[in-house]
């Protein structure tokens, strides 16, 4: 099952979204990424970032995007630390320097 953690400044992005943001980011998330990973079938858009090598762009809106970055697997499965969510300005800084929070929180179950 995938595990997840946050860096601040995700969380402090996500607290920018409308609630419907939101809404939609995490059943993107819980409908198709945990899925993906789970079987590794590539139905989402995702892509790596140029300027940020080891780090993901997930596509959930028109111009909605997340960045990500896969951390050391804390349960069985793949551990996501999630690290920018807004609109496709994000990409302009893609990661975020910070202390993680949120360690060994599980997407499903």
């Amino acid at each position: 099952m995938p595990s997840f953690e946050t860096l601040p400044r995700f969380t402090t992005d996500l607290h920018h979204l409308t609630p419907a943001q939101h809404r939609r980011f995490r059943r993107v998330v819980l409908d198709a990424f945990v899925p993906d990973l789970r079987t590794g079938r590539p139905g989402l858009r995702i892509k790596g970032v140029r300027r940020a090598p080891g780090t993901y762009e997930l596509t959930w809106a028109p111009d909605g995007r997340a960045t990500w970055s896969y951390g050391k697997e804390k349960f069985a499965g793949p551990h996501i630390v999630w690290h920018r969510i807004g609109t496709h300005s994000i990409l302009d800084r893609p990661l975020t320097e910070g202390r993680l929070v949120g360690a060994g929180h599980q997407l499903v179950g």
